[in-house]
């Protein structure tokens, strides 16, 4: 199809996650980067952004989760973040697609 732009596989599995944490109630947020003019690509964030989880997820309690596929792997930013978040008491996850079975639990 021409100018369709296919999903990639985190993307794919980013929406499957945000889809079934939506089923069991839960509130998603997710901060998308856009192109600018100059075809590069940024999120808009202000103070120390870089890295931050893919998901924040709401219900009864806090979670964050970063969403990796295929042979991708936590950036030394992204378990800083990680880090940070459990320090505060929130639970942070790194979740693959071969992980669903977790996934299902920790949102259940």
């Amino acid at each position: 199809m021409k100018g369709h732009k296919r999903a990639k596989p985190e993307e794919a599995f980013q929406r499957a996650v945000m889809k079934y944490a939506r089923l069991k109630g839960w509130r998603t947020a997710h901060f998308r980067p856009a192109q600018t003019r100059s075809g590069s690509w940024v999120t808009a964030v202000a103070g120390d952004g870089m890295g931050f989880p893919d998901l924040v997820l709401v219900r009864e309690r806090v979670i964050v989760a970063e969403l990796k596929a295929g042979k991708n792997k936590v950036s030394p930013e992204q378990k800083r973040w990680l880090q940070s978040f459990e320090k505060a008491g929130i639970p942070a996850y790194t979740w693959y697609p071969h992980e669903w079975d977790e996934i299902e639990q920790v949102l259940a």
